[in-house]
């Protein structure tokens, strides 16, 4: 809604403005803010910018069913026969071409309705080409024999048009797809982006314009890679995951690692008489409460400490009787809550990964693919952000990693291949 220029306007922005109309050039930026209403006050802006969004819708040609339930899908009874044929229900499909018509194709097309009546879209994970000087080349072993495969001429369009103008051309290319991304995902869906310290700025920049910086959710830091001399710098190590979600109904699944054994030595440092060991805690909380929770209880007041107890007084005086609270024998020492190790589970994964460790030359899941990522990084990922049998999607699919953990972990899948297909992408989510 345009403001009433006199209010916002001096004299010599009237004059400025004026001579720029008259001469039919275009308004300076300032001007979008001061003249219009826009609740952004902070915007990525580069050459080239358009918000005009791909409206394409091709038809998917069928190249290849596989009607064969992998032995560690979780899900296979439900979706396969006694002769290892579907069913019903969703089909994993591996889409070869260009994401960004695809995606199009997927919003507006036929199979957005199958992918409304599958759950819609939960789950998005991308690790988009952001290593200019990367060798996109690959050894490929056939029958025993070995075949060295040079990226093709869509390969090397795809990666020049990426590139080849710099980050304007990168920014252009991620933006336009980051839009038809958030458009397709559910409104509990989440979405992982992968990046290097080339590109985090522009590309955290682009989702807070796109998702809103409201929906961000971590910065996420995996160390990649061991410690390495760096000429006048500090090491690279790490890569950055940016995780948005859609909304805040987001799914989100609390991922539990082991306790580090110094950890238990230290805090799990008392045994009952039966050998359990035990860390004791907090039986309060902070402020104060009205309610039963801020009542004296066995002598001990909270409220005189601003705090209040955690469980009603009846469930203390339940766990105490069960043997689930300490008692400090020193003078003045309140109740604590008794936690044994077992049955705890864990510490809550953090947003700095460093046990899991890139892909090694001896890796059984090596596929010598220049950007592969290990498994154990994606199972974190979607074991968080999604159910079992909910739809995920990886748009730039490289080795084919987030299909072979989704299906493992019993997750529907949809992906686009970037031209490239290898033995892991048509083995593990073929179009079934």
């Amino acid at each position: 809604m345009a403001k009433p220029p006199a209010y916002d306007l001096t004299d010599a922005e009237k004059r400025d403005l004026t001579q720029l109309i008259q001469a039919g050039k275009p308004l300076p930026e300032k001007y979008r803010f001061i003249l219009f209403e826009d609740k952004r006050e902070v915007e990525l802006v580069w050459n080239g910018k358009n918000r005009d969004v791909c409206t394409t819708v091709l038809p998917f040609q069928t190249l290849e069913h596989v009607d064969e339930p992998r032995a560690e899908t979780k899900v296979q009874h439900e979706l396969f026969d006694s002769r290892g044929r579907q069913s019903r229900g969703w089909t994993n499909k591996l889409i070869w071409g260009d994401n960004k018509l695809i995606m199009s194709s997927l919003k507006a097309g036929a199979l957005r309705r199958q992918i409304e009546e599958a759950g819609g879209l939960k789950l998005i994970y991308i690790d988009p080409p952001f290593d200019v000087g990367a060798d996109f080349s690959m050894d490929i072993e056939i029958g025993g024999e070995t075949f060295h495969k040079e990226p093709n001429l869509l390969e090397q369009i795809a990666y020049r048009d990426t590139w080849g103008r710099g980050a304007d051309s990168f920014i252009s290319m991620i933006y336009e797809r980051l839009i038809l991304m958030r458009d397709l995902l559910a409104d509990e869906g989440s979405i992982y982006v992968h990046c290097d310290w080339r590109v985090t700025a522009f590309i955290r920049l682009t989702m807070a314009e796109v998702f809103s910086e409201a929906n961000f959710r971590n910065e996420i830091i995996w160390k990649r890679t061991s410690a390495h001399s760096s000429a006048k710098r500090f090491g690279p190590v790490h890569d950055t995951i940016l995780m948005y979600a859609k909304t805040d109904a987001q799914i989100w699944n609390e991922v539990l690692q082991p306790y580090d054994a110094s950890y238990v030595e230290q805090r799990f440092a008392r045994t009952d008489p039966d050998g359990r060991a035990w860390k004791d805690a907090d039986l309060t909380g902070s402020g104060i409460r009205q309610g039963e929770t801020g009542s004296p209880w066995r002598g001990f007041n909270p409220t005189e400490k601003r705090r209040h107890w955690a469980y009603p007084p009846r469930e203390l005086d339940a766990m105490d009787k069960k043997g689930l609270i300490y008692w400090p024998t020193k003078k003045g020492g309140w109740p604590r809550q008794k936690q044994y190790q077992q049955g705890m589970g864990g510490v809550s994964a953090q947003d700095v990964i460093t046990d899991i460790f890139p892909i090694n030359s001896m890796a059984q899941e090596r596929l010598d693919y220049p950007t592969q990522k290990p498994e154990a990084l994606l199972e974190r990922i979607i074991s968080a952000s999604s159910n079992e049998g909910d739809l995920v999607a990886d748009f730039f699919t490289g080795s084919g990693t987030t299909a072979a953990v989704a299906e493992k972990l019993g997750r529907r899948i949809q992906l686009r291949s970037a031209a490239r297909l290898n033995d892991r992408s048509n083995t593990s989510c073929g179009v079934r």
